[in-house]
Protein backbone atom coordinates (compact mmCIF):
# COMPACT_ATOMS: atom_id res chain seq x y z
CA UNK A 1 0.00 0.00 0.00
CA UNK A 2 1.48 3.84 -0.73
CA UNK A 3 2.20 5.50 1.60
CA UNK A 4 -0.21 8.14 0.63
CA UNK A 5 -3.24 6.36 0.55
CA UNK A 6 -4.85 7.68 3.54
CA UNK A 7 -4.42 11.38 2.54
CA UNK A 8 -7.37 12.84 0.91
CA UNK A 9 -6.15 15.05 -2.17
CA UNK A 10 -8.32 18.58 -0.19
CA UNK A 11 -6.67 17.98 3.26
CA UNK A 12 -2.95 17.38 1.85
CA UNK A 13 -3.23 20.61 -0.28
CA UNK A 14 -4.93 22.26 2.78
CA UNK A 15 -1.85 21.69 4.94
CA UNK A 16 0.62 22.89 2.37
CA UNK A 17 -1.06 26.32 2.31
CA UNK A 18 1.64 28.32 0.97
CA UNK A 19 2.15 26.18 -2.03
CA UNK A 20 -1.33 26.33 -3.83
CA UNK A 21 -1.76 30.25 -2.39
CA UNK A 22 -5.52 30.01 -2.31
CA UNK A 23 -8.30 27.81 -2.57
CA UNK A 24 -9.89 29.64 -5.29
CA UNK A 25 -7.70 27.98 -7.67
CA UNK A 26 -9.72 25.47 -10.40
CA UNK A 27 -10.41 21.76 -9.84
CA UNK A 28 -8.07 20.88 -12.72
CA UNK A 29 -4.86 22.84 -10.75
CA UNK A 30 -5.82 21.69 -7.58
CA UNK A 31 -5.74 17.99 -8.83
CA UNK A 32 -2.36 18.55 -10.08
CA UNK A 33 -0.91 19.89 -7.29
CA UNK A 34 -2.43 17.25 -5.21
CA UNK A 35 -0.86 14.83 -7.24
CA UNK A 36 2.64 16.09 -7.09
CA UNK A 37 2.34 16.69 -2.99
CA UNK A 38 1.43 12.65 -2.98
CA UNK A 39 4.47 12.27 -5.15
CA UNK A 40 6.65 14.24 -3.27
CA UNK A 41 5.56 12.67 -0.01
CA UNK A 42 6.36 9.22 -1.49
CA UNK A 43 9.55 9.84 -2.39
CA UNK A 44 10.36 11.53 0.76
CA UNK A 45 9.90 8.68 2.79
CA UNK A 46 11.45 5.85 0.34
CA UNK A 47 14.42 8.59 0.11
CA UNK A 48 13.93 9.17 -3.34
CA UNK A 49 15.60 12.52 -4.78
CA UNK A 50 12.98 15.46 -5.29
CA UNK A 51 12.01 16.00 -8.49
CA UNK A 52 12.42 19.72 -7.69
CA UNK A 53 15.33 21.75 -8.27
CA UNK A 54 14.45 24.80 -6.18
CA UNK A 55 14.00 22.34 -3.33
CA UNK A 56 17.08 21.60 -0.79
CA UNK A 57 17.86 18.40 0.82
CA UNK A 58 15.90 18.59 4.25
CA UNK A 59 18.58 17.90 7.20
CA UNK A 60 18.52 14.39 8.89
CA UNK A 61 15.72 13.77 10.66
CA UNK A 62 15.79 13.24 14.12
CA UNK A 63 15.50 9.78 15.98
CA UNK A 64 11.87 9.41 17.19
CA UNK A 65 12.92 9.31 20.84
CA UNK A 66 14.57 12.54 20.63
CA UNK A 67 12.29 14.80 17.69
CA UNK A 68 10.67 17.73 19.34
CA UNK A 69 7.07 17.07 20.13
CA UNK A 70 4.12 18.76 17.62
CA UNK A 71 3.19 21.95 19.00
CA UNK A 72 -0.87 21.12 17.88
CA UNK A 73 -1.60 24.44 19.03
CA UNK A 74 1.03 26.17 17.21
CA UNK A 75 -0.09 24.30 13.83
CA UNK A 76 -4.24 25.04 14.57
CA UNK A 77 -3.46 28.85 14.95
CA UNK A 78 -1.13 28.18 11.38
CA UNK A 79 -4.06 26.31 10.07
CA UNK A 80 -6.87 29.21 11.14
CA UNK A 81 -4.08 31.55 9.42
CA UNK A 82 -4.31 29.55 6.05
CA UNK A 83 -7.67 29.77 6.22
CA UNK A 84 -7.56 33.05 6.10
CA UNK A 85 -4.69 33.26 3.21
CA UNK A 86 -2.22 32.72 5.03
CA UNK A 87 0.90 30.51 3.79
CA UNK A 88 2.67 27.79 4.78
CA UNK A 89 6.41 26.26 3.88
CA UNK A 90 5.85 22.90 1.68
CA UNK A 91 8.79 21.24 3.14
CA UNK A 92 7.57 21.87 6.55
CA UNK A 93 3.94 20.56 5.72
CA UNK A 94 6.08 17.15 4.07
CA UNK A 95 7.92 16.60 7.30
CA UNK A 96 5.18 16.52 9.17
CA UNK A 97 3.14 14.47 7.34
CA UNK A 98 6.23 12.06 6.79
CA UNK A 99 6.49 12.13 11.10
CA UNK A 100 2.69 11.51 11.64
CA UNK A 101 3.20 8.17 8.96
CA UNK A 102 5.96 7.17 11.37
CA UNK A 103 4.12 7.43 14.62
CA UNK A 104 2.99 4.02 16.30
CA UNK A 105 -0.64 3.52 16.88
CA UNK A 106 0.17 4.51 20.93
CA UNK A 107 1.84 7.85 19.64
CA UNK A 108 -1.04 8.64 17.73
CA UNK A 109 -3.63 7.79 20.49
CA UNK A 110 -1.19 10.48 22.71
CA UNK A 111 -1.33 12.33 20.15
CA UNK A 112 -5.39 12.76 19.88
CA UNK A 113 -5.70 13.14 23.43
CA UNK A 114 -3.39 15.83 23.98
CA UNK A 115 -5.76 17.44 20.36
CA UNK A 116 -8.40 16.66 22.73
CA UNK A 117 -7.45 18.49 25.87
CA UNK A 118 -6.36 21.99 24.33
CA UNK A 119 -10.19 22.45 24.06
CA UNK A 120 -9.81 24.10 20.74
CA UNK A 121 -12.13 25.70 18.04
CA UNK A 122 -14.39 22.59 16.91
CA UNK A 123 -12.90 23.53 13.67
CA UNK A 124 -9.16 23.35 14.55
CA UNK A 125 -10.06 20.40 16.12
CA UNK A 126 -11.49 18.36 13.97
CA UNK A 127 -8.28 19.70 11.25
CA UNK A 128 -5.70 18.16 13.50
CA UNK A 129 -7.69 14.75 14.03
CA UNK A 130 -7.91 14.74 10.22
CA UNK A 131 -4.50 14.41 9.61
CA UNK A 132 -3.81 11.63 12.28
CA UNK A 133 -6.96 9.25 10.87
CA UNK A 134 -4.65 7.72 7.88
CA UNK A 135 -1.92 6.82 10.44
CA UNK A 136 -3.63 5.43 12.59
CA UNK A 137 -5.80 3.80 9.45
CA UNK A 138 -2.41 1.99 9.17
CA UNK A 139 -1.75 0.58 12.18
CA UNK A 140 -5.07 -0.41 13.27
CA UNK A 141 -8.10 -0.06 10.94
CA UNK A 142 -10.73 -1.28 13.37
CA UNK A 143 -10.16 1.19 16.27
CA UNK A 144 -9.40 4.12 13.61
CA UNK A 145 -13.07 3.50 12.16
CA UNK A 146 -14.46 2.74 15.69
CA UNK A 147 -12.54 5.80 16.99
CA UNK A 148 -14.23 7.97 14.46
CA UNK A 149 -17.27 6.69 13.66
CA UNK A 150 -19.29 9.45 14.42
CA UNK A 151 -17.39 11.55 12.04
CA UNK A 152 -18.50 9.93 9.09
CA UNK A 153 -20.71 13.00 7.97
CA UNK A 154 -17.34 14.90 7.65
CA UNK A 155 -16.73 16.07 4.07
CA UNK A 156 -15.07 19.03 4.85
CA UNK A 157 -11.66 17.68 6.44
CA UNK A 158 -11.54 14.76 4.39
CA UNK A 159 -12.87 12.62 7.08
CA UNK A 160 -15.56 10.62 5.40
CA UNK A 161 -13.18 9.96 2.33
CA UNK A 162 -10.31 8.64 4.60
CA UNK A 163 -13.08 6.39 6.82
CA UNK A 164 -14.79 4.91 3.17
CA UNK A 165 -11.16 4.22 1.62
CA UNK A 166 -9.97 3.11 4.88
CA UNK A 167 -12.59 0.46 5.02
CA UNK A 168 -12.06 -0.31 1.66
CA UNK A 169 -8.45 -1.21 1.96
CA UNK A 170 -9.32 -3.14 4.97
CA UNK A 171 -11.67 -5.19 3.01
CA UNK A 172 -9.05 -5.92 0.87
CA UNK A 173 -6.66 -7.80 3.22
CA UNK A 174 -9.32 -8.80 5.74
CA UNK A 175 -12.88 -8.67 4.22
CA UNK A 176 -14.51 -10.84 6.85
CA UNK A 177 -13.91 -8.93 9.49
CA UNK A 178 -14.18 -5.23 7.52
CA UNK A 179 -17.61 -6.42 6.17
CA UNK A 180 -19.00 -7.46 9.31
CA UNK A 181 -18.01 -4.45 10.96
CA UNK A 182 -19.74 -2.39 8.63
CA UNK A 183 -22.74 -4.37 8.68
CA UNK A 184 -22.67 -3.92 12.39
CA UNK A 185 -22.51 -0.20 12.25
CA UNK A 186 -25.24 -0.15 9.89
CA UNK A 187 -27.64 -2.25 12.23
CA UNK A 188 -26.82 -0.07 15.19
CA UNK A 189 -27.84 3.10 12.97
CA UNK A 190 -24.67 4.76 12.52
CA UNK A 191 -25.27 4.51 8.80
CA UNK A 192 -28.93 6.13 9.20
CA UNK A 193 -30.19 8.80 6.46
CA UNK A 194 -30.11 12.37 8.50
CA UNK A 195 -31.64 14.23 4.58
CA UNK A 196 -34.56 14.59 4.12
CA UNK A 197 -34.47 12.75 1.00
CA UNK A 198 -34.14 9.77 2.90
CA UNK A 199 -30.26 8.89 1.67
CA UNK A 200 -27.61 8.11 4.02
CA UNK A 201 -24.73 9.73 1.89
CA UNK A 202 -21.77 7.94 4.52
CA UNK A 203 -23.69 4.79 3.33
CA UNK A 204 -23.57 5.49 0.18
CA UNK A 205 -20.02 6.28 -0.33
CA UNK A 206 -18.83 3.42 1.98
CA UNK A 207 -20.77 0.89 0.13
CA UNK A 208 -19.06 2.00 -2.72
CA UNK A 209 -15.72 1.11 -1.16
CA UNK A 210 -16.79 -2.29 -0.25
CA UNK A 211 -18.20 -3.62 -3.11
CA UNK A 212 -15.59 -1.90 -5.39
CA UNK A 213 -13.26 -4.50 -3.81
CA UNK A 214 -15.67 -7.57 -3.87
CA UNK A 215 -15.60 -6.92 -7.38
CA UNK A 216 -12.49 -8.53 -7.88
CA UNK A 217 -12.71 -11.51 -5.46
CA UNK A 218 -16.49 -12.26 -4.99
CA UNK A 219 -18.56 -11.04 -7.94
CA UNK A 220 -21.34 -12.59 -6.74
CA UNK A 221 -21.42 -11.05 -2.95
CA UNK A 222 -20.70 -7.72 -5.03
CA UNK A 223 -24.01 -8.01 -6.68
CA UNK A 224 -25.70 -8.91 -3.34
CA UNK A 225 -24.55 -6.15 -1.73
CA UNK A 226 -25.73 -3.71 -4.29
CA UNK A 227 -29.21 -5.33 -4.56
CA UNK A 228 -29.99 -4.36 -0.65
CA UNK A 229 -30.21 -0.95 -1.82
CA UNK A 230 -32.83 0.69 -2.94
CA UNK A 231 -32.73 0.81 -6.62
CA UNK A 232 -32.61 4.76 -6.78
CA UNK A 233 -29.50 4.81 -5.20
CA UNK A 234 -27.24 2.08 -6.93
CA UNK A 235 -26.26 4.24 -9.42
CA UNK A 236 -24.60 6.48 -6.70
CA UNK A 237 -22.91 3.87 -4.93
CA UNK A 238 -21.56 2.56 -8.38
CA UNK A 239 -20.67 6.52 -9.39
CA UNK A 240 -17.78 6.07 -6.05
CA UNK A 241 -16.12 4.14 -8.48
CA UNK A 242 -14.99 7.50 -10.22
CA UNK A 243 -12.54 8.23 -7.99
CA UNK A 244 -11.30 4.89 -7.71
CA UNK A 245 -9.44 3.00 -11.00
CA UNK A 246 -11.34 -0.28 -11.07
CA UNK A 247 -8.64 -3.23 -12.17
CA UNK A 248 -8.99 -4.55 -15.71
CA UNK A 249 -9.80 -8.11 -14.53
CA UNK A 250 -12.93 -6.26 -12.46
CA UNK A 251 -14.05 -4.13 -15.21
CA UNK A 252 -16.60 -6.53 -16.77
CA UNK A 253 -18.02 -7.40 -13.28
CA UNK A 254 -18.64 -3.61 -13.07
CA UNK A 255 -20.10 -3.31 -16.21
CA UNK A 256 -22.43 -6.30 -16.30
CA UNK A 257 -23.44 -5.18 -12.43
CA UNK A 258 -24.30 -1.57 -13.75
CA UNK A 259 -26.57 -3.21 -16.74
CA UNK A 260 -28.36 -5.51 -14.34
CA UNK A 261 -28.76 -3.39 -11.43
CA UNK A 262 -28.74 0.01 -12.28
CA UNK A 263 -32.00 2.31 -13.32
CA UNK A 264 -30.55 2.60 -17.63
CA UNK A 265 -31.23 5.92 -17.33
CA UNK A 266 -28.15 6.25 -14.89
CA UNK A 267 -26.21 2.91 -16.11
CA UNK A 268 -24.65 5.68 -18.88
CA UNK A 269 -23.55 7.81 -16.17
CA UNK A 270 -22.01 4.81 -14.27
CA UNK A 271 -19.76 3.49 -16.98
CA UNK A 272 -18.73 7.00 -17.50
CA UNK A 273 -17.25 7.62 -14.46
CA UNK A 274 -14.99 5.19 -14.50
CA UNK A 275 -13.81 6.07 -18.08
CA UNK A 276 -13.25 9.15 -17.30
CA UNK A 277 -10.77 8.06 -14.12
CA UNK A 278 -8.91 6.02 -16.84
CA UNK A 279 -8.39 9.02 -18.88
CA UNK A 280 -7.49 11.25 -16.33
CA UNK A 281 -4.34 8.79 -15.82
CA UNK A 282 -3.75 7.64 -19.32
CA UNK A 283 -3.86 7.88 -22.46
CA UNK A 284 -7.29 7.14 -25.08
CA UNK A 285 -5.74 3.44 -25.73
CA UNK A 286 -6.56 2.65 -22.50
CA UNK A 287 -10.08 3.90 -22.23
CA UNK A 288 -10.34 2.09 -25.83
CA UNK A 289 -9.23 -1.32 -23.87
CA UNK A 290 -11.72 -0.38 -21.34
CA UNK A 291 -14.54 -0.11 -24.07
CA UNK A 292 -13.25 -3.90 -25.12
CA UNK A 293 -13.02 -5.29 -21.83
CA UNK A 294 -16.33 -4.59 -20.71
CA UNK A 295 -18.26 -5.27 -24.07
CA UNK A 296 -19.36 -1.74 -24.79
CA UNK A 297 -22.41 -0.97 -26.92
CA UNK A 298 -22.60 1.79 -29.33
CA UNK A 299 -24.37 3.99 -27.37
CA UNK A 300 -22.68 2.96 -24.29
CA UNK A 301 -19.38 3.86 -26.14
CA UNK A 302 -20.84 7.31 -26.98
CA UNK A 303 -21.65 8.29 -23.71
CA UNK A 304 -18.36 7.36 -22.13
CA UNK A 305 -15.81 8.72 -24.89
CA UNK A 306 -17.61 12.33 -24.09
CA UNK A 307 -16.49 12.24 -20.46
CA UNK A 308 -13.55 10.28 -21.06
CA UNK A 309 -12.67 13.01 -23.72
CA UNK A 310 -13.79 16.23 -21.43
CA UNK A 311 -11.45 14.71 -18.99
CA UNK A 312 -8.19 14.09 -21.07
CA UNK A 313 -8.81 17.65 -22.90
CA UNK A 314 -8.66 19.20 -18.97
CA UNK A 315 -6.18 17.57 -18.30
CA UNK A 316 -3.20 18.11 -20.81
CA UNK A 317 -0.76 18.34 -18.62
CA UNK A 318 -2.94 21.57 -17.27
CA UNK A 319 -1.96 23.65 -19.91
CA UNK A 320 -4.54 25.21 -22.68
CA UNK A 321 -5.69 22.58 -25.44
CA UNK A 322 -4.14 22.95 -28.75
CA UNK A 323 -5.26 22.32 -32.17
CA UNK A 324 -3.30 18.93 -32.11
CA UNK A 325 -5.14 18.17 -28.66
CA UNK A 326 -8.46 18.23 -30.52
CA UNK A 327 -6.92 16.78 -33.62
CA UNK A 328 -6.28 13.75 -31.47
CA UNK A 329 -9.44 13.90 -29.56
CA UNK A 330 -11.23 13.81 -32.95
CA UNK A 331 -9.30 11.18 -34.40
CA UNK A 332 -9.96 8.83 -31.61
CA UNK A 333 -13.40 10.42 -31.40
CA UNK A 334 -14.14 8.45 -35.12
CA UNK A 335 -12.94 5.31 -33.93
CA UNK A 336 -15.30 5.21 -30.97
CA UNK A 337 -18.04 7.88 -31.52
CA UNK A 338 -18.52 8.51 -34.93
CA UNK A 339 -21.83 9.61 -35.11
CA UNK A 340 -21.42 12.07 -31.43
CA UNK A 341 -17.47 13.49 -32.63
CA UNK A 342 -18.98 16.85 -33.76
CA UNK A 343 -21.21 17.51 -31.19
CA UNK A 344 -18.79 16.51 -28.77
CA UNK A 345 -16.44 18.49 -30.08
CA UNK A 346 -18.54 21.69 -30.14
CA UNK A 347 -19.15 21.42 -26.23
CA UNK A 348 -15.67 20.86 -25.55
CA UNK A 349 -14.81 23.58 -27.49
CA UNK A 350 -17.22 25.91 -24.92
CA UNK A 351 -16.23 24.30 -22.57
CA UNK A 352 -12.59 24.66 -23.07
CA UNK A 353 -13.03 28.79 -23.07
CA UNK A 354 -13.25 28.52 -18.97
CA UNK A 355 -10.80 27.38 -16.19
CA UNK A 356 -7.60 28.48 -15.35
CA UNK A 357 -6.01 27.72 -19.03
CA UNK A 358 -8.57 28.66 -21.27
CA UNK A 359 -9.09 28.98 -25.19
CA UNK A 360 -9.92 32.39 -26.14
CA UNK A 361 -12.78 32.36 -27.66
CA UNK A 362 -10.85 33.55 -30.82
CA UNK A 363 -9.16 30.42 -30.62
CA UNK A 364 -12.11 28.34 -30.19
CA UNK A 365 -14.54 29.53 -32.58
CA UNK A 366 -12.07 29.48 -35.00
CA UNK A 367 -11.69 25.46 -34.65
CA UNK A 368 -15.30 25.39 -34.43
CA UNK A 369 -15.70 27.17 -37.83
CA UNK A 370 -13.21 24.91 -39.00
CA UNK A 371 -14.48 21.76 -38.27
CA UNK A 372 -18.22 22.88 -38.98
CA UNK A 373 -16.92 23.68 -42.88
CA UNK A 374 -14.92 20.02 -43.33
CA UNK A 375 -18.15 18.21 -41.08
CA UNK A 376 -20.80 18.83 -43.70
CA UNK A 377 -23.14 19.79 -40.50
CA UNK A 378 -24.10 21.90 -38.01
CA UNK A 379 -23.22 19.70 -35.02
CA UNK A 380 -19.66 21.11 -33.90
CA UNK A 381 -20.55 24.96 -34.57
CA UNK A 382 -24.48 24.15 -33.25
CA UNK A 383 -23.31 22.58 -30.00
CA UNK A 384 -20.40 25.12 -29.35
CA UNK A 385 -22.66 28.26 -29.49
CA UNK A 386 -25.20 26.55 -27.10
CA UNK A 387 -22.39 26.02 -24.65
CA UNK A 388 -22.48 29.01 -21.86
CA UNK A 389 -19.24 30.20 -22.43
CA UNK A 390 -20.10 30.97 -25.48
CA UNK A 391 -22.91 33.38 -24.17
CA UNK A 392 -20.48 35.08 -22.69
CA UNK A 393 -19.39 36.49 -26.72
CA UNK A 394 -23.14 37.20 -27.85
CA UNK A 395 -22.11 39.86 -30.37
CA UNK A 396 -19.68 37.35 -31.83
CA UNK A 397 -21.34 34.56 -31.15
CA UNK A 398 -24.42 35.81 -32.97
CA UNK A 399 -22.62 36.22 -36.03
CA UNK A 400 -21.18 33.18 -36.37
CA UNK A 401 -24.54 31.62 -35.69
CA UNK A 402 -25.66 32.72 -39.17
CA UNK A 403 -23.41 29.89 -40.40
CA UNK A 404 -25.93 27.22 -38.81
CA UNK A 405 -27.59 25.66 -42.20
CA UNK A 406 -30.60 24.55 -40.24
CA UNK A 407 -33.00 27.62 -39.74
CA UNK A 408 -34.66 26.08 -36.93
CA UNK A 409 -31.58 25.58 -34.82
CA UNK A 410 -29.84 28.80 -36.00
CA UNK A 411 -33.40 30.56 -34.73
CA UNK A 412 -32.86 28.79 -32.00
CA UNK A 413 -29.52 29.46 -30.64
CA UNK A 414 -29.91 33.42 -31.94
CA UNK A 415 -33.11 33.67 -29.31
CA UNK A 416 -30.33 32.56 -26.60
CA UNK A 417 -27.83 35.12 -27.65
CA UNK A 418 -30.31 37.73 -27.51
Amino acid sequence: MKLTSFIPPLLALAIVGGWIGTRRQSIATLEQESRILHQRIAARSTGGVSDSPDERPAPPEKSAKHEERIDWKKLAADFSEMRNGGMRDMRESIRLQSRLQKFTKEQILQALDEISALNLADEDTQMLEAMLIGPLMKKDPELALTQFIDRIQDDENGVAWQLSHGLQEWAAKDPIAAIAWFDAQVAAGKFDSKSLDGKSRPRIQFEGGVINTLLGTDPQAAGKRLAAMPEDQRGEVLSQFQFTRISDESQLAFAQLVREQVPAKSQGDALAGQAAQIASNGDYDKVSDYFNRIQATPEERAKCAQEAAEVKMRHYNQKKPTREDFETMRDWLGQQAPDAKDRITGEILGNAMQGGKKMKFAEASELALQYHASSGNDDVLGAFLESWPARNHKQEARALAEKISDAKRREEILTRLK
